[in-house]
């Protein structure tokens, strides 16, 4: 008799007591009504939760020992810690999903069946979702306009939320990115994939976590990793503002000369130029300085996360721990 096929699922948690419980229970329900030919173990990796979440984690660890728990020294960040996840997965697929049941937990079985077909990455593509109109409206903008600035072609509302066979997660295991953006590193080094349209829900329990600083802390991950465009536009309009100022200064050179005693230019032109040009420079300086910040993170080189402790990781099929 064949061994079984491992499915590793992989889910970031920070500040998630109300819904690790049953989500887990969904998870389970899931693999031995509609997979019961594969094994499974679901991998947590905690950011340092301040609730309840850690607690709960353990207990599931005692009870189920296909459930495992990673839990960070401190909270690294949505980008880092998701990706460190799956490098912790030595399934013969991860699967890698949200802990707020936004992402449907009847899809793993969608994504699987896909898998079986031949399909190395499995995605989930929100085709519509219960999140405030406005939210998902920005999200939109953003997609369309990375997709204009950047090389690659980025997959638009799409959050993670999918199926990695092993040679995929291989790929994420070789890099040594300290600010990993998934989206960008499945649209230029992955496989082709099979798109999924889902709705996404509503979060079931509890507060998300995400904010405008974070989402901005994203998304400029995404822009500085996959973009030049941005800081060429800046040496354009550079370029062609510098072009106008010296056309403006000589049009009103020969304006003085012909009209001396009649024309007088006064100080608004002066002014508006000044604030319109130093406003213009503060923005590509800020944009310079996420290059720069980026490439210093980079340069340092620091590990994705410090683990304070893992459960549950005690058999020779789980690998070696990965940075």
């Amino acid at each position: 008799m064949s061994e079984k096929k491992l499915i590793s699922v992989v889910i970031p948690t920070y500040n998630e007591e109300k819904n690790v419980v049953p989500l887990t229970k969904a998870i389970t329900e899931v693999f031995e009504r509609d997979l019961p030919e594969y094994d499974y173990e679901i991998i947590y990796i905690d950011n340092h939760s301040k609730d309840e979440t850690q607690a709960l984690l353990r207990m599931l660890c005692r009870e189920n020992k296909n459930v495992k728990a990673i839990f960070n020294v401190r909270n690294f960040g949505q980008a880092r810690s998701p990706v460190y996840g799956m490098k912790q997965a030595y399934g013969d697929c991860v699967i890698r999903m949200c802990a707020d049941f936004q992402d449907p937990v009847d899809m793993i079985v969608k994504f699987v069946r896909e898998w079986e077909r031949g399909n190395k990455i499995v995605i989930g593509v929100k085709s519509a979702s219960a999140e405030k109109k406005s939210m998902y409206m920005i999200r939109s903008i953003y997609y369309k306009l990375i997709n204009k600035i950047t090389e690659i072609d980025h997959i638009e509302q799409f959050t993670g939320f999918g199926l990695y066979d092993r040679k995929f997660v291989e790929v994420v295991r070789d890099l040594h990115d300290p600010m990993p953006y998934l989206r960008g590193i499945i649209a230029e080094l992955g496989y082709d994939y099979k798109a999924i349209e889902y709705t996404q829900a509503k979060r079931r329990a509890g507060k998300s976590k995400n904010n405008f600083y974070r989402l901005y802390d994203y998304a400029m991950i995404g822009i500085t990793s996959y973009s030049k465009v941005v800081l060429r536009i800046a040496t354009f309009i550079g370029a062609i503002a510098g072009t106008c100022s010296i056309a403006a200064a000589v049009v009103y050179l020969i304006l003085k000369l012909l009209y001396w005693d009649r024309f007088s230019a006064g100080v608004a032109p002066t002014l508006i130029g000044l604030f319109f040009l130093s406003g213009l420079q503060l923005f590509f300086i800020g944009l310079m300085g996420e290059y720069i910040l980026s490439i210093n993170t980079r340069v340092l080189d620091r590990p994705l996360v410090v683990e304070e402790e893992r459960i549950n990781f005690d058999t020779e099929s789980d690998g070696e721990k990965t940075e």
